[in-house]
């Protein structure tokens, strides 16, 4: 199969979501989406979707902000597809966080003024203006090894009078599980969101960060035989985590791999009763240290309780896959870029660029594999993995190639002009 011809499958997979008139709208934007250059606004989305203007550009907007489908639906289109062919068996690997995609304009449906994690600081409180989004991703290990690529799975709009970003995270994890019910799922967050231990699926597992100060407990003891009154829900309190760091001697040298870097690393592991988050079933902390003490100790902790320590640890570090998700979405596909104003357009807008991004890297590892999509250039000639801007180039190519070739009968006699031409349009901005 044809580079092109495998992006039109790709995009046929998800054509029970719609009507055949909305299939057809939806294939014209996904396509432009990927090959525009410059701001993904729905008007410049269209002149690239409709070179003919055979449709009108308000068909465009009315798409997102009044079409007949459901995203949802192509949430779990995207999720059985990913996961029958990256993870057919076992557990399911899952990233949850939330982020800021900024907005402007007086009056934008879902927006409200929210913390900016990346502008903010220990010291500062920056503010901006934005869509808060909370989004599932699925850890794909890529072939050619290193940091695992987060492919966003499901999304979830927080609101100012919405439920809360916790509420949210339990909702999507049990819709997830719903759509597999027969697989164990391990999801990773981070510290905020470790009150899921409590709330999640019951074939779930999480892992997630515990703060320095938690009151933890030894398990509940066994109940003697004709013991009178209420059974003890837990046991003896114990220091906290930064306590049991200072006061443990039983440190282990290990090997863990932090986004493809194998790194030594100390760890003392033990199985504790964290009540307040979870007051049913105990938890595995491990405590990471730098041999080296230059950087300070990190607490983790999962609740599955046969988890090693170089597990927990190495598990932990790929999470900043859904962090590279957020950055590579937001400026390389421009997810804050379409200017819509009224529900659910700016929600499914976004939530669509989110969902471009898993489909532009499944074509990708469909069509390469392990093998290099890129030119090697001079001043990195040691380059050995690719990033989402060549994945994304090596697409753009292919489109604009059969954007530009698919109806002409006579070959080029200017084919260098050509390749330059499309090499140009594949890495712009």
């Amino acid at each position: 199969m044809t580079p092109d011809a495998a992006w039109t499958a790709l995009l046929a997979v998800f054509a029970p979501v719609f009507t055949a008139p909305s299939f057809a709208l939806f294939a014209n934007i996904a396509t432009a989406w990927v090959m525009c250059p410059g701001r993904r606004t729905i008007t410049r989305i269209y002149l690239l979707a409709e070179p003919a203007r055979e449709r009108a550009h308000d068909a465009y907007h009315r798409f997102f902000r009044e079409g007949a489908w459901d995203m949802d639906a192509l949430w779990e289109l995207l999720a059985g597809f990913l996961v029958s062919r990256f993870y057919p068996r076992n557990a399911i690997p899952l990233d949850l966080d939330d982020t800021l995609f900024h907005k402007s304009g007086r009056k934008v449906e879902g927006a409200a003024w929210w913390r900016d994690a990346v502008a903010s600081t220990g010291q500062k409180v920056v503010k901006a203006l934005g869509m808060n989004l909370v989004v599932l991703t699925l850890r794909v290990n890529p072939p050619w090894g290193g940091e695992p690529i987060g492919m966003p799975v499901l999304v979830r709009l927080h609101t100012k009078n919405g439920p809360g970003l916790i509420d949210l995270a339990e909702e999507m994890l049990r819709t997830f599980a719903a759509w597999f019910p027969d697989r164990e799922l391990h999801l990773t967050a981070d510290g905020f969101y470790a009150p899921l231990a409590g709330r999640r699926p019951t074939r779930c597992h999480l892992e997630s960060r515990m703060r320095r100060d938690a009151a933890l407990f030894e398990p509940a003891p066994p109940r003697n035989k004709g013991q009178r009154g209420r059974p003890r829900k837990r046991g003896d309190r114990l220091p906290t985590p930064e306590q049991l760091a200072r006061q443990t001697k039983k440190w282990r040298l290990v090997d863990v791999d932090e986004r493809g870097k194998i790194r030594k690393r100390l760890v003392a592991s033990f199985t504790v009763l964290w009540y307040h988050v979870l007051p049913d079933a105990p938890v595995r902390l491990v405590i990471s240290r730098d041999p080296d003490g230059k950087e300070p100790d990190d607490f983790f902790f999962s609740t599955d309780v046969s988890d090693t320590s170089p597990t927990v640890v190495s598990r932990y570090a790929g999470r900043w896959s859904i962090e590279d998700t957020f950055k590579n979405t937001k400026q390389y596909l421009g997810g804050a870029d379409p200017q819509l104003r009224v529900d659910p357009g700016p929600k499914r807008s976004a939530s669509f660029s989110l969902w471009l991004y898993s489909v532009v890297w499944t074509w990708y590892l469909q069509i390469y594999g392990a093998r290099r999509s890129w030119d090697p250039l001079p001043w990195y000639g040691t380059k050995r993995a690719p990033s989402f801007i060549d994945a994304l180039a090596a697409l753009r190519k292919v489109l604009w190639r059969h954007r530009v070739f698919s109806n002409s009968d006579i070959p080029s006699q200017s084919t260098k002009i050509i390749n330059t031409l499309i090499h140009a349009l594949a890495h712009a901005a």
